[in-house]
């Protein structure tokens, strides 16, 4: 037979965790999801949203993909499982906030500096990362050397231009002007354990806690 991955942690939740939660489970299933807010974020492994929030079950509505992007709106766009997402959140889910939490050491933003191949397997990479092209042209005109100065800037750099991009759906502006949705721009970095947020007021990035 097959050796399925995790078939200890499967089995160890529904004979511990799921106990412990079965009554929140319930909860949720009589009474429906009333997420507090969409996370959308990258999906990186090493990102645990419910860890570095603090999260409960059916707290967040998560979104990842590759580099934590938004692509604007467009509605002639057939297929799109994130724009999906957001209009689901902010329209039928009613959610009062969205938080893009971007990372340090992504290599999504790194992915922009480098010439990818043109190779079949990875058409569908190339095309997301066309989302970021004047992300890369505004990072460059700052700091012209590649390595790890350019990259941090490329990474918080990205966060704006997704909050910018979330503006483009109907749903969000609409709600945002009636006061009814906040969005936030969070900056995890890894190797830290920290968190910074985005004050569009100073257009900068400051701890969310003081040390």
């Amino acid at each position: 037979m097959e050796k399925i991955p995790f078939l200890k942690g499967v089995e160890a939740f529904k004979k511990y965790r799921f106990k412990e939660y079965e009554e929140k489970f319930r909860e949720l299933i009589e009474k429906g999801q009333k997420p507090k807010a969409l996370f959308i974020t990258c999906s990186d492994s090493r990102i645990h949203p419910d860890e570095i929030t603090g999260a409960d079950i059916g707290d967040l509505f998560i979104v990842r993909n590759i580099g934590n992007m938004v692509p604007p709106f467009k509605p002639d766009n057939e297929f799109h499982g994130v724009a999906a997402a957001i209009e689901y959140a902010v329209s039928v889910l009613n959610v009062p906030d969205i938080i893009v939490c971007g990372h340090s050491h992504c290599g999504a933003c790194e992915s922009l500096y480098k010439d990818l191949p043109d190779d079949p397997e990875i058409i569908h990479v190339k095309k997301w990362l066309e989302i970021d092209k004047d992300v890369k042209e505004v990072a460059l005109s700052a700091v012209k050397e590649k390595g790890r100065k350019l990259f941090e800037l490329t990474e918080r750099l990205n966060i704006i231009k997704q909050l910018e991009n979330l503006l483009s759906y109907p749903g969000v502006k609409r709600r945002v002007k009636e006061g009814t949705l906040r969005l936030h721009g969070w900056y995890y970095i890894i190797e830290m354990g920290e968190i910074e947020y985005y004050n569009p007021e100073k257009n900068q990035f400051e701890p969310v806690v003081s040390s």
